[in-house]
């Protein structure tokens, strides 16, 4: 669990990046969370952009989205929605 100061960091590092992911009608899928999984393991923090025809609010495709990946919910702010998890292979980690 990351503490408000390391969200607050995160959300800051987070302004300076574009969304990867788009999450549309299709809602959630197997494929769509092996993607983030896989995003978060060579990034640590992205950001993804939740459109208007997505069945879930971004709030909600947050924390199902992070459930599902073992993310930490970072922020969901209109329609972008930030998450972390910390790489497993990575050797530069992200300081905050």
């Amino acid at each position: 669990m990351i503490t408000s100061k390391q969200r607050s960091a995160l959300k800051a590092l987070a302004n300076k990046i574009d969304p990867i992911f788009q999450l549309g009608k299709g809602g959630i899928t197997d494929n769509f969370v092996k993607q983030i999984s896989d995003a978060l393991e060579a990034r640590e923090l992205i950001k993804v952009s939740v459109l208007k025809s997505s069945p879930l609010r971004p709030k909600e495709a947050l924390n199902a989205l992070c459930e599902a990946v073992g993310a930490e919910p970072v922020c969901a702010m209109g329609s972008r929605m930030i998450m972390y998890r910390r790489s497993k292979t990575r050797a530069d980690h992200i300081e905050f």
